[in-house]
Order: C-alpha cells, then sequence, then structure tokens
C-alpha cells in the first residue's frame, strides 16, 4: 500500500517525507505540527509507526474541519465530494466558480476539498477579505471520486483515536508542547504572506517566529524545522541566528520547475535544520552518512 494523501496542497511535504523522517528519534513520541496544512509528515510518521500520537494544527479552520471530517466520517466527507465531483461534468468551470462562492459563504469541508482538488497546481490563496480567490485548473477535473475515496479511508484507519486536533496561533501550540514531543515546523516560506502578493490565514513574521524557536530551545524540546532552500545558487529566506545552535541539512527535492520553464537545468534544495535537543537523540553520523553495502564479486 502506498502512502495515502486525500488533501491536495502546494508547498506539501509528502515527495520529501521519507527522507524528513530519516531525523525522527527512535522513541516513542507525540508528533506536534503547529503549521498541519496536509499533514504529509505526520501521514508518513503514522504510515512507517514513527509516532503514537499526533496533534495536527492549523490556523485555517475550515482545514482543520475538513481533516476533522476525513479521520472521524470518513464515509460522510467521500459522498459529499463525489456528489460534487459528478455534478461538475460538463459545465466544469461555472460549477467551480459556484462551489467558491458557496465555501466563502459557509466554510463547510466538503467544498474546501472539491476547491483543492480542482485549483491551479492546488494552491490556498485568500484575498485581504479572507476569502478562497483562486482559480481553476481548466485542463482538469480534479482527483477521482475513487482515489479520492481509497485516501480518505486509508487516512482515517491510521490517524482515528490518535489525533487531537487545534486551530490555534502557533505561538500557543509551541508553548503548550511538553519534554516529551517531537515538534515538526513547517511554516509558510518568507514571501508568501501580505508582501508577497497573497495571502496564507496566518502571516508568519519573522521575529516572532525566532522567538518561538529560542522557546523551544531553552525548553530543550527536540524539533525539526523545514525553513528555507535555494534553487541553483539563489538562497531564500533570512538566515537564523546561530544562538539557536541548529544544524541544516540540504535535501534536494530535485528539478526546479520555474527553472526548467526559463530553459535552466539547476536542482531546488530544501533546508532543514536540526534542534540541539533533537541531535542528542539520534546519530546524525549514521543517518548523514549511512554505510554502503558492497556488492558482491565473482570471487566473494
Amino acid at each position: 500500500m502506498r502512502i495515502p494523501h486525500p488533501i491536495p496542497y502546494q508547498g506539501s511535504k509528502r515527495n520529501l517525507a521519507d527522507r524528513i523522517l530519516r531525523f525522527f528519534p527512535d522513541e516513542p513520541f507525540r508528533l506536534v505540527e503547529p503549521f498541519a496544512g496536509s499533514a504529509a509528515v505526520s501521514i508518513a510518521s503514522a504510515f512507517y509507526f514513527k509516532a503514537e500520537k499526533f496533534w495536527l494544527n492549523d490556523i485555517n479552520e475550515p482545514l482543520i474541519e475538513l481533516w476533522r471530517e476525513i479521520i472521524n466520517r470518513p464515509e460522510h466527507i467521500i459522498k459529499k465530494y463525489h456528489d460534487l465531483w459528478l455534478e461538475q461534468l460538463g459545465n466544469e468551470e461555472a460549477h467551480y466558480y459556484a462551489i467558491r462562492s458557496k465555501f466563502n459563504e459557509t466554510k463547510r469541508p466538503e467544498y474546501l476539498l472539491f476547491l483543492l482538488a480542482k485549483c491551479v497546481k492546488s494552491a490556498i490563496r485568500y484575498n485581504s477579505n479572507g476569502e478562497f480567490n483562486q482559480s481553476p485548473d481548466k485542463r482538469r477535473k480534479g482527483r477521482k471520486p475513487e482515489n479520492m475515496r481509497n485516501d480518505i479511508l486509508n487516512v482515517s484507519k491510521l490517524f482515528k483515536g490518535k489525533v487531537k486536533l487545534t486551530t490555534l496561533n502557533y505561538h500557543t501550540v509551541i508553548d503548550q508542547t511538553l519534554p516529551s514531543d517531537f515538534v515538526y515546523l513547517d511554516p509558510p516560506y518568507q514571501g508568501t504572506g501580505k508582501s508577497g502578493g497573497f495571502r496564507y490565514f496566518q502571516d508568519v513574521r519573522f521575529e516572532d517566529f525566532i522567538v518561538s524557536l529560542f522557546a523551544l530551545h531553552k525548553r530543550k524540546i527536540p524539533f525539526l524545522l523545514s525553513y528555507d532552500g535555494r534553487t541553483g545558487q539563489k538562497v531564500f529566506g533570512a538566515p537564523l541566528p546561530k544562538e539557536l545552535n541548529l544544524t541544516k541539512v540540504e535535501i534536494n527535492a530535485g528539478r526546479s520547475s520555474i527553472a526548467t520553464l526559463h530553459n535552466r537545468k539547476v536542482n531546488t534544495f530544501e533546508a532543514l535544520y536540526i534542534s540541539e535537543s533533537l541531535r542528542e537523540r539520534i546519530n546524525m553520523q549514521a543517518i548523514l552518512y549511512p554505510p554502503q553495502t558492497k556488492q558482491p564479486s565473482l570471487f566473494d
């Protein structure tokens, strides 16, 4: 069985999750995600039995309500999505805009799921009034109901009875973490807030975020941070304070799609920061430099 992912989401770490999990501690823990989004890392962690319990938080209330439906009432959200998907046939664009208007009025989770499955690049975008304003991808109808059904049912099995769901400010979540928790942070990258031309539900100010990282550091709560990156030699994001004593590791995310459009062959590297308390619980040497398996020769 492949790892299920019912919520399409731009910026999801689903393709990098297996490499991120290499830095997880071995002992039992509750995995806390203050910026859950599509929860790709938590899903992978549940799939590979890395964590016992989960705390998924996101300031986007309709998104967390969608998670609540997926985990606790999977058959209900499957039926709702199935009906919405069929209703669009033959009138796809107009139907999308009608559902977008209904979502902005009601915030119902099934409308959000349909929009994410069909909008451009599965990218959540909001205007200054907090209204979803992303356009439809006119080349496709969105994920087929039978595929969505399987992922929803499988994620529900992985998470049911193990997950705490909240819509708190990330500061509050960090303040409530316990020494036995393990925190994975994947905040919106710098430049993707108000000044970036579109809005998430939460604009993360660099200075405030650094204060929260220092709070985790002071309390010796292990954490892993996906924060910035680079494409070729172009680096994104301001440097983090040296006083946090973080170890930076780059993960090769593959060929940059934007660079490819401009006929440049460069790769994107995502940065992963390992906290000091996490380094004390894992074998960094073995993770970064795993032993090579010797290939047998004819004379062995």
